[in-house]
């Protein structure tokens, strides 16, 4: 029989054993730990209420003013964030977006043919997948090396460069290793992307939790090589709900670079106008937010950082892999088992829920994942429960 489907949808829906086993615990009504958590407004973090709600009152949500990359007064707030950070972008050179998923979309579909291939880091984000899918993109992963810290398999990204490469994907920092593309590193991606003619495609909406406190320079600057940089109010001012993102172009003024890009990408966000109004006429108040909701966020990742590495003194199982920023730490555990076995008799046996390092495509079992911004009660309980688990 003929799917009245798409093959870009044909995907696998049913539930995987992981989730099969936490919809079973919660349904039982046992207690879980929930050590995964990512949402940061219900992770116990105090935020401005009335600030945020009366910004979105406001009688110009009543007139209808299509911008395709969207409002000016909202372009000049997140140059004013950026200009905070001692980064200059030009308003003109953003499109916002709903969300960072969106700006992948929208790039995808400005950069690629139906076939053509972009190159992400593994281990990363697994929302990739479904990004390229609905967009007709094959991915192909290059390695980051984990040596004393996370490095580009520089070897496996230059090699599977191809004729029908476009774009090179960077996650800075990465999500989960929390590691940062160096000076080296970004120099190097600038000549890969010129000598082939690819773009650079930089998300970096972790680009602030930096858990020694430095300020880490952003690529909405780098002029080297054509570059879209994805970020958001999601991760920046902890408001996921809000669907604030947006695309930074930058790189050479050609008929490759920043100028034919921003034509082509209005005209793309120009087709769906996918951002509403009051959101956009709050985005000034959505990121100052930041300043109080940001202090809070690093507090609770150095704090429950500090406590997985005083439990992790008291055993030698397993140990914590180096990492820079973000909001996740990767656990190095004996790979007795499959990771997706060892997270769901966790689950089963101490009513503690971790990630599975295969959901973020690590190569070989031994990596357990969790969330830095868990309530810092739950993390310490938690964690005490999983490495005694693991101990055994």
């Amino acid at each position: 029989m003929v799917s009245m489907f798409s093959r870009r949808t044909d995907w696998k829906l049913t539930p995987n054993r992981f989730t099969e086993a936490v919809e079973q615990a919660r349904a039982s009504g046992k207690e879980v730990l929930d050590l995964t958590v990512s949402n940061p407004t219900r992770a116990g973090i105090e935020f401005d209420s009335a600030a945020i709600l009366d910004s979105l009152r406001n009688l110009k949500s009543l007139d209808y003013d299509p911008q395709p990359k969207g409002l000016l007064s909202a372009r000049q707030a997140v140059a004013e964030y950026y200009r905070g950070r001692g980064e200059h972008v030009d308003p003109e050179h953003l499109v916002l977006t709903t969300s960072t998923s969106e700006g992948y979309s929208y790039v995808f579909r400005l950069l690629a043919n139906p076939g053509d291939e972009v190159l992400v880091p593994k281990p990363s984000y697994p929302l990739f997948d479904f990004l390229a899918e609905l967009q007709d993109v094959k991915l192909v992963g290059y390695p980051l090396l984990y040596d004393h810290g996370w490095q580009i398999d520089w070897p496996s990204l230059e090699s599977a460069v191809n004729e029908n490469t476009r774009a090179v994907v960077v996650v800075h920092p990465n999500n989960p290793t929390g590691s940062y593309v160096s000076a080296a590193e970004r120099e190097r991606l600038n000549e890969l992307c010129r000598e082939h003619g690819l773009a650079m495609i930089v998300d970096e909406v972790f680009l602030d939790y930096a858990h020694n406190g430095s300020r880490r320079k952003s690529f909405v600057a780098n002029h080297a090589a054509l570059t879209f940089t994805l970020s958001g109010v999601s991760k920046i001012s902890a408001l996921p709900q809000m669907k604030l993102a947006w695309i930074a172009v930058g790189g050479p003024a050609s008929d490759v670079g920043v100028d034919a890009a921003m034509q082509r990408l209005e005209v793309i966000a120009d087709t769906y106008l996918s951002l509403n109004a009051p959101v956009q006429l709050a985005a000034g108040t959505l990121l100052e937010q930041r300043k109080k909701i940001q202090p809070q966020l690093r507090q609770r990742a150095r704090a429950n950082l500090a406590e997985l590495d005083r439990q992790l003194e008291r055993q030698k199982s397993s140990a914590r892999l180096q990492l820079e920023g973000g909001w996740y730490a990767v656990l190095r555990v004996p790979a007795t088992q499959s990771d997706e076995d060892l997270a769901i008799a966790l689950l089963r046996d101490t009513g503690t829920m971790v990630h599975p390092g295969h959901f973020y495509d690590f190569p070989r079992d031994g990596y357990l994942v969790i969330s830095l911004i868990t309530p810092e009660e739950d993390f310490r309980e938690g964690m005490s429960r999983v490495l005694q688990f693991v101990g055994k």
